[in-house]
């Protein structure tokens, strides 16, 4: 447990040296210096400025009274006091900081040993009595196990805690390493013996969706259990605990939320233009699976509680479903892994033959940016997995990620945009030429030859996260190229149509309300147009908005798709049209407890069915966002291939096999 705390006080530290926070003493408390990658840096910073906003809060409708007085639990190197005196915050204010003995001695030190910190708290020599190990006149550094309150009860009245006056409490990732029994006993302690108090809580929630679970997984490797998951999983459960314990205010959101609601815009966008970043999904995830709590009781009206003159969006609970799809793994003949990636795209080449490019994965137990083909070909009722032979070995496969695969004919594919790294340019057009006849039993049997395009081609191939989609114009095939990213514009509202078989930019006129710019949205075919659902909008937000651009004599023309109830907003999902429905699978929305499944909109009423996804037969949690999915029109059955990414600090995830579901009873009953 004090483990988390010294890596935690790491990743604070290399935030701030990046400028996600402003905190000139963290490398002074901090031995060790690494530098996190933009995904860690970004869960830290939310994490600081939810602490922060809530201790100013408290400051600042206390700055009337006489005296205040902060307690932080589990203060570890944290730099908080130092922060609040040096900005002047600290007028009447004491701060007491509770940690394992050891870990104070350790502080207590390097506030001796360093000029800075020393010169700030002023020492008045009261260390070395009883469990504190070092005192300023309104700074308190005390050496206790959190577990034995009758201890911490001792050491706090010993160190001049008065409980008459306004006082909060910080606990920051501190209680849910402790026994339930005995955290529940310090919080109600809290509310019983001070007559006026807010408590601050900070920690992780959902442990049983699959980022939960992969979560949940990597502190009990690292022998620290988060043990309050299993009685408190969520928000509400939370809240009814303060509550139940004596707190009469109590207000909970997690961090999207708190980053949608708090942080204003012109701080949201600083923020996410420090690096050059492309994990939205799991800085989501991560989002939905940390919570601010802030309770008082026996506060005034206008202080409680801290998150009050907020207005939060409307959270639903889990969204409605008309029922659930159970998924099987795919019955597959092979030691061939190779689908173990995310990023990738996978492409029905014909009846019974995918080919999946792409995506960053794992290859000989090692992870990396995949660069073979891979092929399942259904035989008799089974899957066998292979790898495609390079015809032109000499030619290699970049390893990009976020591009689309389009297949013009049963022999040629056209590659599209992707990327390497997030700060690099897209990486332009490919074609894939198989052979003009080829038997489809063996993987081992199929050759490909990769031809590049030149890069001055299409500038429109320069971005990822985008879409491809076959379109049809006065009889002729086009390929209309929509969104994405690239490595100067976050996001993309443009398009263009290219020519299929000579590649070229045609200018064909669209009228209609034009779409915002998105990227990580899907795209089908539909009766010569294309179908447009969800993706991440201009500031970092999920769309729930659907558009058709269908087919007019001169043109093309944008149409809402109006959906009832209205559709959740998601992106990185993945999408099929079938008989007059449009098929939404897995993705990332923010507005519900719940993950997606499988969403049904019927195109001619606007119907929009929400399916869960039954994971009960599968041994390991099914990540639904930057996977792929191919429809199977005969079975009507839809294949899900790879899926996962970085789960924050907690390790990569990545599907380990194909999935099946079984879609023949959804699409009947509609």
């Amino acid at each position: 447990v004090q483990g988390t705390g010294g890596s935690s006080a790491v990743s604070k530290c290399s935030a701030a040296a990046r400028g996600y926070i402003q905190d000139r003493f963290l490398r002074l408390l901090v031995g060790r210096r690494r530098r996190r990658a933009p995904l860690v840096h970004r869960g830290y910073y939310i994490r600081a400025r939810a602490v922060g906003h809530c201790v100013q809060d408290f400051l600042l409708k206390t700055q009337s009274r006489p005296r205040t007085q902060i307690v932080s639990l589990g203060a570890g190197f944290d730099s908080l006091y130092f922060r609040l005196k040096d900005i002047g915050l600290l007028h009447h204010t004491v701060v007491y900081e509770v940690d394992f003995p050891n870990v104070a001695c350790q502080k207590a030190t390097l506030i001796k040993r360093t000029k800075e910190l020393s010169a700030l708290v002023g020492d008045t020599g009261g260390e070395g009595l009883g469990v504190t190990t070092f005192s300023g006149e309104d700074y308190k550094l005390l050496g206790v196990d959190l577990s034995e309150l009758s201890e911490l009860e001792r050491a706090l009245e010993e160190a001049g805690l008065d409980n008459e006056i306004p006082t909060l409490f910080i606990a920051e990732v501190v209680l849910t390493y402790m026994e339930n029994s005995r955290s529940d006993a310090l919080i109600q302690w809290a509310a019983e013996h001070f007559s006026q108090a807010c408590f601050l809580l900070y920690e992780q929630m959902h442990p049983e969706d699959p980022f939960g679970r992969v979560m949940q997984q990597h502190f009990s490797q690292m022998n620290s259990a988060l043990n309050s998951l299993a009685r408190y999983p969520d928000g509400e459960a939370q809240q009814m605990r303060f509550f139940e314990k004596g707190w009469t205010e109590c207000n909970v959101m997690d961090m999207n939320e708190f980053f949608t609601c708090c942080i204003p815009e012109d701080e949201q966008q600083r923020m996410q233009a420090l690096e050059p970043f492309d994990e939205y999904e799991e800085w989501h995830l991560k989002c939905s699976h940390y919570f601010v709590l802030t309770a008082s009781k026996g506060m005034e009206p206008s202080w409680t509680p801290l998150l009050s003159n907020m207005t939060v969006p409307h959270r639903d609970g889990p969204v409605r479903t008309a029922g659930s799809i159970t998924a099987a793994a795919c019955p597959m003949h092979s030691e061939v892994s190779g689908l173990r990636r995310y990023g990738h795209h996978s492409v029905l080449l014909k009846p019974n033959v995918i080919l999946t490019t792409g995506g960053f994965g794992e290859e000989d137990g090692h992870h990396c940016r995949m660069r073979n083909f891979h092929v399942l070909i259904k035989h008799a009722g089974c899957w066998k997995a292979g790898y495609v032979k390079k015809e032109n070995p000499d030619k290699r496969w970049d390893g990009r990620l976020y591009h689309t695969v389009s297949c013009l004919s049963n022999s040629l594919a056209l590659v599209v945009g992707g990327r390497t790294s997030p700060s690099s340019a897209g990486l332009g057009m490919l074609w894939l030429k198989f052979p003009e006849t080829w038997n489809a039993s063996e993987p081992d049997d199929i050759t490909v030859e990769l031809v590049s395009l030149q890069p001055a081609d299409e500038p429109a191939a320069l971005c990822w996260r985008h879409s491809t989609t076959e379109v049809i114009f006065k009889g002729e095939k086009y390929l209309f190229l929509y969104g994405g990213r690239s490595a100067i514009e976050p996001v993309l509202g443009d398009w263009c149509f290219l020519h299929a078989q000579e590649l070229s930019c045609v200018v064909i006129p669209v009228e209609g309300p034009v779409p915002e710019s998105r990227h990580s949205h899907s795209a089908c075919s539909w009766k010569g147009g294309v179908l447009i659902a969800g993706g991440l909008g201009a500031a970092e937000q999920p769309l729930g908005s659907v558009f058709f651009l269908r087919e007019l004599e001169r043109g093309f023309q944008w149409q809402t798709v109006e959906t009832h109830p209205p559709l959740s907003p998601r992106y990185s999902h993945t999408a099929h049209v079938h008989d007059g429905k449009l098929l939404l699978v897995g993705g990332v929305w923010i507005h519900s407890s719940s993950v997606p499944g499988v969403t049904v909109i019927d195109l001619i009423t606007g119907l929009c069915l929400d399916y869960t996804i039954n994971v009960e037969h599968l041994e390991w949690p099914l990540m639904l966002h930057n996977h792929s999915s191919v429809f199977l029109p005969n079975e009507k059955e839809l294949l899900l291939i790879g899926g996962g990414g970085n789960c924050f600090s907690f390790g990569t995830h990545l599907n380990p096999e194909p999935v099946l579901l079984s879609l023949s009873d959804i699409l009947a009953s509609h």
